[in-house]
């Protein structure tokens, strides 16, 4: 026997191995062709309604079991003993499928996610299928797609015209879509029956796509759960087409609904993933894919609670869709596809020179993310850090350059800054004391008053009297109700004059620099503002943000000349990936 036929040997017992355990488990639960039913009006849907009675949805809600009987997950993925879900999917059997893949595995399992505009086109996708074919050359990979650039926001604004009662907008922005879709499909594949098929499936979707927001229209009715439904529909309307794609030039594929796979609590708009049931469902799923060389094509951005009612993960946040799937498959490495080549020193807008960054840590990109650069959502590292996956960020237009990579540690040159970031919708509070040393109770109270509007205290700058003043920067929103809940807490302290005011500057700036030796007598914060106290900038506010990094408070009108100034004073500078060798996909 050849190698390449005792190999193939192998992959065919252990892919019976694995169906026979899967069967076992009930993994059959997730298929196409699963026991879902739809849920029935006395669970509190109603009959008419189209979350109660289409497929795809419909195929993710579970029938109860006899045998089990429970409640939903706790918020640390921990399950209760169910009481309507069926027992193999909430308390799968143990079994060894995962160590005799890892054990067996010839080639690195890679997860890869393209943003909107990766896939905003026919031309784009056709780059996508590029980037795939060369990848499973040498690699397992998974992909993970967001819908179109533009079409969540357009099926936004249809849930909303909906809401209104605008029937015919509603109908206008779905055959928009249908059209769009549509043409892209014609460009990409050239088989006739293929180019059927999949153009009568985006077809269904939109169609019920229609179906949710005409329901919304007649009962005057939009509820979260609605608004999940419609506005993942760009992602199941991309993920076929990109699996289409992949299949017309020679690369087996099969799109995948996250429906199937991303376990969410209920918190429609914003849901947070059960890592261990979707780990579960994963392995169940995708992995024999992967084992017989499949790629599967999923759904970003969309999941489903253990009930089967669809969510999502909130706006902007397909990537995080792609780092959980990535941390569930215990995958080798994830990338983020977009259309910049990777994380960059500074907003290339306000500072030109501004270069790649080749490597940071985890914790220096998750600085990045909370205080402000765009091109990582602050959810996306969480699920990667607990399981030390690193996470690469490349320009799908721009292949061959390496971009960023994130791993745990970083790079060496650890006491270099690597980035500013800015923001600025941002408004800076502050509690004046009329007694010295006051401020220690004033920031307390303070802090304790400003979470019960709620509002989320962004930042807490020293002030120039730290021992009779109290900043704090909040959301430019939030700052109106934070200021009155404060004065209503300090009316008898004002009263009697121990806090001599409350006032809020309504637009700030926030300017962080991240990575390096931040602090010292002369680190990377004292060279920062003296550099641009030098150019006559004022300075509101400093502080640290975290561990690696300082942020400084200005006005709006001084925030791109204090990043150009940082910038230039710190010497940030990362590798120019344009002067870097070609890398490999």
């Amino acid at each position: 026997m050849t190698d390449s036929m005792r190999e193939r040997a192998e992959r065919v017992e252990l892919q019976r191995k694995i169906n026979s355990d899967v069967s076992k488990e009930g993994a059959s639960a997730y298929s196409q062709e699963s026991s879902f039913t739809a849920r029935s009006p006395e669970h509190g849907q109603r009959a008419d309604s189209p979350l109660a009675a289409t497929e795809p949805l419909a195929r993710h809600a579970i029938r109860p079991s006899r045998t089990a009987r429970g409640s939903n997950p706790r918020p640390d993925g921990t399950v209760r003993v169910p009481e309507s879900y069926p027992a193999h999917i909430l308390h799968p059997q143990p079994h060894v499928v995962r160590d005799q893949l890892r054990s067996n595995a010839k080639k690195p399992l890679r997860v890869m996610k393209f943003g909107g505009t990766s896939v905003g086109d026919a031309s784009c996708i056709q780059k996508v299928v590029d980037i795939v074919r060369a990848a499973v050359s040498h690699s397992d990979v998974v992909v993970v797609v967001s819908a179109m650039s533009g079409v969540t926001n357009k099926l936004v604004e249809a849930a909303e015209q909906s809401a209104a009662g605008n029937r015919q907008l509603v109908a206008t922005i779905f055959e928009q879509l249908r059209q769009r879709h549509e043409a892209a499909a014609n460009t990409l594949i050239h088989s006739p029956e293929m180019r059927q098929s999949i153009v009568l499936k985006m077809t269904q979707v939109v169609q019920e796509g229609e179906r949710f927001c005409q329901h919304a229209i007649q009962h005057q009715e939009l509820t979260p759960r609605m608004c999940d439904a419609v506005s993942g529909i760009g992602e199941r309307l991309s993920a076929p087409l990109v699996a289409a794609a992949l299949a017309e030039r020679g690369v087996a594929s099969q799109a995948i609904e996250a429906t199937e796979l991303v376990v969410t609590d209920s918190c429609h708009g914003a849901a947070e993933p059960f890592m261990e049931l979707t780990r579960e469902r994963c392995e169940a799923r995708l992995r024999p894919l992967v084992l017989q060389g499949v790629v599967a094509v999923v759904t970003g951005f969309i999941g489903a609670t253990v009930e089967g009612v669809p969510t999502t993960l909130g706006r902007n946040s397909s990537d995080y869709s792609g780092t959980i799937m990535g941390a569930a498959l215990d995958a080798d490495e994830v990338t983020l596809w977009t259309d910049v080549d990777g994380i960059l020193t500074a907003d290339p807008r306000l500072v030109p020179e501004a270069s790649s960054i080749l490597e940071m840590s985890y914790r220096e990109a998750s600085d990045l993310a909370e205080l402000g650069a765009k091109v990582l959502h602050p959810k996306t590292l969480h699920a990667l850090m607990q399981r030390g996956i690193p996470l690469a960020i490349r320009n799908t237009f721009a292949p061959d350059l390496p971009g960023t990579k994130i791993t745990p540690a970083g790079s060496s040159g650890g006491a270099e800054p690597k980035a500013l970031t800015a923001t600025n919708n941002a408004a800076l509070i502050t509690v004046r004391s009329s007694k010295v040393l006051g401020a220690a109770d004033i920031l307390r109270r303070t802090l304790a008053t400003i979470a019960t509007v709620p509002a989320e205290v962004r930042l807490i700058p020293q002030s120039s009297f730290p021992q009779s003043e109290v900043c704090v920067v909040v959301s430019a929103t939030a700052a109106e109700p934070a200021v009155e809940a404060l004065r209503r807490e300090f009316a008898q302290d004002m009263a009697h004059d121990s806090v001599s005011s409350v006032t809020v500057n309504p637009s700030v700036a926030i300017v962080t620099v991240v990575g390096g030796e931040i602090l010292g007598e002369r680190g990377l914060a004292a060279r920062t503002l003296d550099a641009l106290r030098r150019e006559k900038l004022l300075v509101l506010g400093s502080a640290p943000g975290s561990h690696s990094s300082f942020c400084f408070v200005v006005a709006p009108c001084d925030l791109n000349a204090a990043v150009v100034t940082a910038h230039r004073e710190l010497q940030i500078s990362a590798v120019d990936s344009r002067a870097l060798p070609r890398t490999t996909t």
